[in-house]
């Protein structure tokens, strides 16, 4: 296994569980709509700041590399693409890949949704 192929892997990893400890993000909101108005009003102050804004716009890059990464896998269970170059080359397109589907998304997110609003 290629340095890259391996840098991948291990940043697949890390992504798996940066996304794991977002869902407390995403538990705390449910939990304060569960709540009602109040707690709701609360937790819409606090996930509304620029400092979640951050945070969700990291969490939106490690989902794409998630997403892509594990397309990878997926063609690797088929037994293509296990070449010391193919897998090499296949980790700069999950990392293309991941860029341009983090941009668009973000994009669509952050700037787009709040020109709708």
């Amino acid at each position: 296994m290629s340095r890259y192929s391996l840098l991948s892997s291990i940043t697949n990893r890390l992504t798996g569980v940066v996304l794991s400890v977002g869902l407390l993000v995403l538990v705390y909101w449910l939990m304060a709509v569960a709540g009602g108005n109040r707690p709701y009003l609360q937790a819409h102050e606090i996930l509304s700041s620029g400092f979640f804004k951050l945070i969700y716009a990291g969490l939106l890059v490690a989902f794409c590399y998630h997403l892509v990464a594990g397309i990878r896998h997926l063609v690797w269970d088929t037994g293509r693409g296990m070449e010391r170059a193919q897998a090499k080359q296949s980790a700069g397109v999950v990392l293309a890949v991941t860029i341009v589907l983090a941009v668009a998304l973000g994009y669509w997110l952050f700037v787009a949704a709040g020109r709708a609003s």
